[in-house]
């Protein structure tokens, strides 16, 4: 295990209002480390609502979406919904389609296909609609789009409309020849009144519907029940957790545990999510399932399980999307075991960013292995699956700070193609300049970067005892929930810490401990903790804390992330 520089915020700003002393120490401090200081932003931070939800008249050429879906709804024209493979693809297809059921219009679905037509609105993808629905009038695009602008060009030349509900930034000054762009990110639509920037595609999907319901109200759809779809696509698609992303995640939780869709219901279950389910369990056991079946080419079959109103129906695709999931994870770890091998032969922990390539590697998981290298090696990544033509596609996590988007920049002539965010990006290159690739992007990052931006570091956002980890403390610490991107889950350190009994270890891999300070006892996993020698006691641990139900007992869990020798 590489061991991590350990760096504790500091408070920031005034102190706290009078009302919120009495919350305990740690929940104040995590508080202030995020900023707060205003009573009405803290009281819409720990109890978001509902109400808060802006006009969604706001976002630019909403009005221009609702009067158009609304004309095709009266003429009985034909819609046909396309969306991306992944959940906020697969989510903004499924409330769209709900909504418009609504209305009595039953539209087509179209969900490309990861391997065989890319990502988006692809020639092939389009042509495929031309081929299974020609007398489309109007074709609303979700979670993609935006950059489409030939392909949308021969959509509106069929003499089909086009709307296009997404999230992503243009990589064209060119606007797409659509009818309408609702897209708070896209500079052609600049009318926006305020920040949307952070929603994801089925954020803004959920804006729409919001509008239509608006304008003309259809008592079957309540618009509630289907805030567990667009709680889904904001966890898993991983965009910021701020401003009405908090809202309708906090929101989106509650119906998930109360949802009555079938599909949902079966997914729930297979998963073993909780009762009353967190963030994580989208992004741990819902979301891998459904894009397993975009990753695995068969992403209908996760649209089919999120509209399915048949309980057994519901039941065979769950265990098509398990079967996928197992498949995917198969493919994982055979990848990754390869991938680290090859690290260490390679002595590629070395570089400053590792990256990693191979013929016949699935490009389906490449992401989820390079997420697990970074973690590992704490340091920046790609890795990339080669086909038997020599192409590759390949994907980058990133952390500290380090731009991937840079790194793509200054690779580019040796690239077909790459783009993304600074800490997650996406590329495709031939072989031939794999190795090219790789020396220009650690190059660049040796002279442009610092050995303190480079340097491994775990953010800590407060030192505790373990006499302040309570009940009254976890009721109070989990109002900070959602947890995600822009919220992260705080990590706690605790010094001095020993073991008060020997350790268990599960699946020969992980280890169940009980630690002790200071006359104090907590239960801990250290997961993957047996793959490496622990230190001599006592210890200092960083770790994150939740509450564990299990067998009617709840405890207050400690779940490390890192343990050193007591400084």
């Amino acid at each position: 295990m590489i061991e991590a520089r350990w760096i504790v915020k500091e408070g920031v700003g005034a102190e706290l209002p009078a009302d919120y002393t009495s919350l305990p120490r740690i929940v104040q401090h995590l508080l202030k480390v995020r900023g707060f200081s205003e009573a009405e932003a803290i009281d819409a931070f720990l109890a978001p609502k509902l109400k808060q939800l802006s006009d969604p008249f706001h976002l630019g050429e909403m009005q221009e979406a609702v009067d158009l879906i609304l004309e095709a709804i009266d003429q009985q024209k034909e819609i046909t919904l396309f969306g991306d493979y992944d959940v906020d693809g697969i989510t903004s297809v499924s409330l769209m389609c709900r909504v418009l059921r609504g209305y009595g219009v039953t539209p087509n679905t179209i969900i490309p296909l990861r391997g065989a037509e890319g990502y988006g609105l692809t020639d092939s993808a389009v042509e495929r609609c031309f081929s299974n629905y020609p007398s489309t009038d109007l074709l609303i695009a979700m979670d993609c789009g935006t950059s489409s602008v030939a392909e949308v060009a021969k959509l509106r030349e069929s003499g089909m409309k086009v709307i296009i509900l997404d999230h992503h930034e243009s990589n064209t000054d060119e606007r797409p020849p659509s009818n309408v762009i609702v897209n708070p990110k896209a500079c052609f639509t600049p009318n926006t009144t305020g920040d949307y920037s952070y929603l994801c595609a089925a954020g803004v999907v959920f804006k729409v519907c919001h509008a239509l319901l608006k304008t003309r109200m259809v008592e079957s759809v309540e618009l509630k029940d289907l805030l567990d779809l667009v709680a889904m696509a904001t966890v898993a698609d991983i965009v910021p957790l701020v401003g009405e992303n908090r809202i309708l995640v906090r929101h989106g939780l509650k119906a998930l545990a109360h949802t009555t869709k079938p599909g949902l219901i079966a997914l729930k279950e297979v998963s073993g999510v909780p009762e009353n389910p967190e963030a994580s369990d989208i992004g741990f056991r819902i979301g891998p399932r459904i894009n397993a079946a975009g990753r695995m080419d068969a992403p209908l079959e996760a649209l089919e399980t999120i509209l399915t109103e048949c309980p057994d129906q519901a039941e065979y695709l769950v265990s098509r999307l398990n079967k996928y999931n197992i498949a995917r994870q198969n493919h994982e770890k055979g990848i990754q075991e390869e991938a680290f091998a090859m690290i260490e032969e390679e002595n590629l922990q070395e570089k400053h960013c590792i990256i990693i390539g191979k013929k016949g590697w699935h490009p389906g998981v490449v992401g989820i292995v390079a997420s697990r290298i970074m973690r590992r090696y704490f340091k920046p990544c790609f890795v990339i699956a080669f086909d038997e033509n020599g192409i590759g596609k390949g994907s980058g996590r990133s952390l500290n700070d380090i731009s991937l988007v840079d790194a793509i920049e200054v690779g580019r002539e040796y690239l077909i193609d790459g783009g993304g965010h600074k800490a997650a990006a996406g590329l495709s290159m031939e072989y031939q300049h794999y190795e090219k690739f790789r020396d220009v992007v650690n190059t660049y990052l040796d002279e442009n970067t610092t050995v303190e931006q480079r340097a491994p570091k775990i953010s800590i956002d407060a030192d505790v005892d373990f006499q302040e980890l309570t009940f009254d403390f976890l009721d109070s610490y989990e109002k900070l929930k959602p947890f995600g991107a822009s919220n992260p889950q705080p990590v706690f350190m605790s010094r001095g810490v020993t073991l008060a009994q020997p350790p268990r270890e599960l699946k020969n891999k992980h280890l169940k401990l009980v630690l002790a300070q200071k006359g104090e006892q907590r239960d801990a996993m250290f997961f993957s903790g047996a793959e490496s020698p622990l230190p001599a006691q006592p210890w200092d641990v960083c770790y994150t804390v939740e509450r564990n139900v299990f067998r009617g007992r709840t405890s207050l869990q400690i779940t490390i992330k890192q343990v050193r020798g007591a400084q």
